[in-house]
């Protein structure tokens, strides 16, 4: 488990662009359990790749005017119950963090997995989930 005062920012960086954090099994359930639209899990990490390209490719696909109904989001290595929960929605996919799940009417249909997001530029992220959303919104 990584030090809350450590992920904090990390946290923070996507709360204030209008993610819902799930911390628990029960609300990532909840979402799924409530949701018939779309909605979008990004699994959080402290790594580089999530600081360099996930997290600000997922805010920026954000400003798209197609988007998911719900942004949302765990955070590996700190959130295990939570995580654990929406890796098991996310099958067939293994689990990877950082990685990006869109979903529509509780079924995933477009997956960003780990080796899609290292080497990558935030703007190749945002580019490929805006033109999912573009499809799937």
């Amino acid at each position: 488990m990584y030090p809350e005062e450590l992920c904090k920012p990390m946290r923070d960086e996507l709360t204030s662009s209008g993610f819902q954090e799930l911390k628990t099994a029960e609300e990532v359930d909840s979402l799924f359990q409530n949701n018939n639209g779309t909605f979008l899990i990004f699994i959080n990490s402290v790594c580089g790749c999530a600081a360099g390209s996930a997290r600000p490719g997922v805010i920026m696909s954000a400003n798209n005017d197609k988007k998911p109904d719900i942004m949302a989001t765990v955070f590996a290595g700190q959130d295990k119950e939570s995580t654990a929960r929406a890796r098991e929605y996310m099958l067939p996919y293994p689990p990877s963090s950082p990685s990006i799940a869109l979903f529509k009417n509780g079924k995933v249909v477009h997956f960003i997995e780990r080796h899609e997001i290292e080497g990558n530029l935030k703007h190749t992220i945002a580019e490929n989930l805006t033109n999912a959303f573009n499809i799937h919104c």
